[in-house]
């Protein structure tokens, strides 16, 4: 492979790169060009970031296992067969890599008899550990709570009082029509239309929560991409006769 001229990670690429497709910008990283593999990183680092963190379950893990991918592929690129995409190519060496890891990290779990037989306090604490009582899970559901409670506001004042009463207190029909001096019909109504524009509202807020899930932005997009080019550096240099 031939040397690629030392690149700032941190410096606009050139913008003629910015419409190149896949395919062309492996052949070229191939011949050494570390600017088109620049441009590989920087355009599929978040797929390949959220594939790392759906496994691993960690930031710090997926990153790490994201740079030893990238060093993977950059040596590997040459059996890239360009009738398939490049993201998968990529999220498959990504897959392997994290998988790897949990294998390997598999190996220093106690196994489920050794914990429920051993004498040590911390091991018997987690195993007794309520999962639903744990700090992470009780400000999960505060954030739960904090946007459930905010779509109730929403809701015309009809409805949201039927539906307080309803829901919230879990009361009767029939106790809810005589608090509000209303029709047992008119009470089952609104709480139903009170259900359909909460589940509504708070279906809207859950798509956009999901695109929004495992934040990527340009600061780890460039860690990322600086750390991987380091290392390839230190290839190089190591390898100079």
């Amino acid at each position: 492979m031939q040397t690629a001229q030392t690149i700032n990670p941190s410096s606009p690429l050139p913008d003629v790169l910015a419409a190149t497709t896949d395919a062309e910008l492996a052949d070229r990283a191939v011949q050494g060009d570390e600017t088109a593999f620049e441009r590989i990183m920087r355009r599929h680092n978040r797929l390949l970031f959220r594939t790392a963190r759906s496994i691993l379950k960690s930031d710090a893990e997926a990153e790490d296992a994201l740079q030893e991918s990238y060093l993977r592929a950059w040596s590997s690129l040459a059996t890239f067969r360009r009738e398939s995409k490049l993201s998968t190519w990529l999220v498959r060496i990504v897959i392997n890599e994290t998988l790897g890891r949990l294998r390997r990290s598999s190996a220093q779990v106690i196994p489920l008899e050794a914990a429920m037989e051993s004498v040590d306090p911390e091991t018997q604490i987690s195993m007794q550990d309520d999962p639903d009582q744990r700090p992470e899970q009780a400000a999960m559901r505060s954030q739960a709570r904090g946007l459930i409670e905010a779509r109730i506001d929403t809701l015309p004042e009809a409805f949201r009082t039927v539906f307080m009463l309803r829901a919230v207190q879990e009361m009767s029909v029939e106790a809810v029509s005589a608090a509000l001096q209303l029709p047992e019909a008119t009470v089952r109504t609104r709480y139903f239309r009170a259900r359909g524009l909460l589940r509504e509202g708070l279906s809207r807020d859950f798509d956009l929560a999901i695109g929004e899930a495992f934040l990527f932005d340009g600061a780890r997009c460039d860690r990322i991409v600086a750390t991987v080019l380091a290392r390839l550096a230190e290839y190089r240099e190591r390898s100079r006769p």
